[in-house]
């Protein structure tokens, strides 16, 4: 924990693999806390600055049924003034380029920010918009990391709505 804010805590410096595992897993991790819905993915999302400090978190349908992980950890890092141009985004699933929900995309949200490097695990798969929301950030000059090794845990916390996706019954 930071002492001058305690709510955040304070951990490896992003850029280094071990660190970016560490801010993912953290993220995948805070997922869980997630509503379950069928219509969209649990996904967890962690800001952290380059020295290692968490700026801000958030996981989808946190305060609105509508919110994305990203959207709210950007929300809250803008409430907070926080300077995010040197700052990591950990996000436990690829940041959307669609929606469906709200106009303004997390791609869009993430690029309007500043942030200029995103680290995720799990590339989005085409069930509710087609993805791409990785190399459009990386066309604009975002740094784009994907773990994918970690896949398998982002994907496990959305085993519930991927098997009821896939079952064929009413």
């Amino acid at each position: 924990m930071c002492p001058d804010h305690p709510e955040r805590r304070q951990g490896p410096a992003p850029g280094q693999a071990d660190a970016d595992r560490h801010w993912l897993a953290a993220a995948i991790e805070l997922s869980k806390d997630c509503p379950p819905t069928d219509s969209a993915f649990c996904v967890g999302a962690i800001l952290v600055s380059a020295i290692g400090e968490e700026i801000a978190r958030g996981y989808s349908r946190q305060a609105d049924a509508r919110d994305h992980a990203e959207e709210i950890a950007l929300a809250r890092a803008a409430g907070l003034a926080a300077e995010l141009s040197g700052a990591t985004l950990y996000t436990s699933l690829e940041p959307c380029l669609r929606r469906g929900s709200r106009p303004v995309s997390c791609a869009e949200l993430i690029l309007r920010t500043g942030v200029r490097r995103v680290v995720y695990a799990w590339r989005e798969p085409p069930i509710f918009q087609p993805g791409g929301g990785a190399a459009w950030l990386a066309g604009h000059g975002v740094a784009v990391i994907e773990v994918a090794d970690l896949a398998t845990a982002a994907r496990a916390v959305n085993r519930p709505l991927l098997e009821r996706r896939s079952d064929p019954s009413p």
